[in-house]
């Protein structure tokens, strides 16, 4: 198997993220991205899309095989051959994504350091609460999750600190903050009620201010906030 050969400069870097994106190579997509940002950690909108678009299609290439694992883990208890395979399959799943959640904090750390404005300073503390969440989603409990766990909160904590004092409440960055902070809270905290509060806050804030939004900001925000609905309304039920 050849080896790929990544290009030299940030603009051919750039167009071969999105021509591997558009094949659905990601590794490739993520090997030129992780390249523009050591070229030069601070990115355009559109390197910071790219960037996150590689991580969470090669991230959730280890996901979905773990939640399917762990399923498969539950039902063959009594078959300790089968079990055993499981197991290891399953143990190979999360050594692969720690690799990755530990491979993004790691160039989180730089984009964070070069951020100048809050936008940008948002888009990388939601990611790297969203990662440790990933993170903890595959961990045994115990120290490593709780670390993990404290990790994703100071990092989602910040992000919303700075989105409340820089970004309108209807910013698609702001609302999938809010998306991904109150999942956070109602998943892996097990603080349902101030999940859904924050959910419901976001929800209902972002509503009347929608209109002022440009076309693609407002397609992106109308997105998150249908998720956001989704989820609000399967989390009533449950708590009621």
């Amino acid at each position: 198997m050849s080896t790929f050969k990544c290009p030299e400069s940030r603009l051919q870097l750039v167009i071969m993220a999105k021509v591997a994106e558009q094949c659905e190579r990601y590794d490739e997509m993520l090997v030129c991205m992780k390249k523009v940002v050591k070229q030069e950690p601070v990115l355009s909108l559109e390197e910071k899309n790219l960037l996150s678009v590689a991580y969470k299609n090669v991230v959730g290439a280890r996901r979905a095989p773990w939640r399917t694992l762990a399923a498969l883990e539950s039902k063959a208890v009594r078959d300790e051959k089968q079990s055993a395979i499981i197991k290891q399959f399953k143990e190979r799943m999360e050594k692969e994504l720690a690799d990755v959640v530990t491979d993004l904090l790691n160039l989180l750390d730089q984009l964070i350091a070069g951020a100048s404005d809050g936008e940008s300073k948002v888009f990388y503390y939601k990611l790297k609460g969203d990662y440790y969440r990933y993170h903890v989603e595959v961990l045994p409990e115990g120290g490593a999750a709780q670390q993990a766990t404290s990790e994703a909160e100071e990092a989602y904590k910040k992000a919303t600190v700075i989105a409340d004092e820089d970004l309108p409440v209807c910013s698609p960055i702001r609302l999938g903050l809010a998306l991904n902070y109150s999942v956070f809270l109602y998943e892996i905290k097990k603080a349902m009620n101030e999940g859904y509060e924050m959910a419901k806050t976001a929800f209902q804030s972002a509503i009347p201010k929608l209109d002022e939004l440009r076309d693609d900001d407002y397609r992106e925000s109308a997105t998150i906030m249908s998720l956001l609905r989704d989820n609000l309304n399967t989390w009533a039920e449950a708590l009621n």
